[in-house]
């Protein structure tokens, strides 16, 4: 029976020390001995979630810009869809303009830009991702279309520029994918569209698949796959929210969750 695991990266498949543990890593490993795949699911850019594939030796389909640009294991593009370059230039004016507390990065396909490399939250993120922003403007895009306006925000300011945003830039999809990131992409995309897809390209049907996430950009998917789990380490909100929960990302979640299932 076809199957697909689904995974979000940061607070999920990674453990607090953004860490691959042991146990995660046999799990990935079963899975691939059956030929499931084991699709990681990501808010990072395409470099971000390679770094993490090359340092545990292993390859899959991944899915960055939560939804926005799906590539196989060969590196194949299967799916892309962002917003032109012009009006990501209206959001980050807006931003710059109206001096929100946030440091924007602008990413389109494997390009990231930020004003600022130096800005310790750029720094920090750099850090986690294993890999390197460029310094400039937005105007430096190189490709043809933006897949994420991704917003650092200083500390307990993210509801209000949440909400500032969302009434300026009603047309486009803009949620919280932590307590200080805020992720600005093109309308209707979310991590579901990976799940609808993979199924379909596959031929998988989606009760045959399970979702791992812990956070608010994760729940279209968790509500798209066959098992939508939700992680224990996820805000109190989505663990009233979703009915199957996983042990925590350092309690090796992942791996228990689908010895429950019996797919590995």
């Amino acid at each position: 029976m076809k199957k697909i695991v689904f995974s979000d990266v940061d607070g999920t498949l990674l453990n607090s020390e953004h860490k691959l543990t042991a146990l995660n890593r046999e799990a990935i490993r079963r899975l691939e001995e059956q030929d499931i795949p084991f699709v990681i699911v990501s808010a990072r850019s395409p470099s971000g979630i390679y770094s993490i594939l090359k340092e545990y030796d292993f390859r899959c389909p991944i899915v960055s810009y939560s939804g926005a640009l799906i590539i196989d294991t060969d590196g194949k593009v299967l799916y892309h869809e962002g917003m032109p370059v012009s009006e990501a230039v209206k959001i980050v004016r807006y931003i710059e303009n109206s001096r929100l507390p946030v440091t924007w990065n602008v990413f389109s396909y494997d390009q990231w830009i930020t004003p600022d490399r130096a800005h310790p939250d750029v720094v920090t993120e750099e850090g986690i991702v294993k890999t390197q922003a460029q310094e400039g403007s937005i105007e430096d895009i190189e490709g043809d279309e933006v897949h994420k306006i991704f917003c650092m925000c200083k500390p307990g300011t993210i509801w209000a520029v949440e909400g500032q945003l969302k009434k300026i830039f009603p047309q486009y999809s803009i949620m919280k994918s932590s307590s200080t990131l805020l992720e600005i992409m093109k309308a209707g995309v979310a991590k579901s569209d990976a799940v609808k897809v993979l199924c379909n390209l596959w031929d998988v049907p989606v009760e045959n698949t399970a979702a791992f996430g812990d956070n608010y950009n994760d729940v279209e998917m968790l509500e798209a796959a066959g098992h939508g789990f939700i992680m224990a380490n996820a805000p109190e909100e989505l663990l009233k929210k979703f009915p199957e929960h996983a042990r925590s990302n350092d309690e090796d979640g992942i791996y228990h969750a689908l010895r429950e299932l019996k797919y590995i």
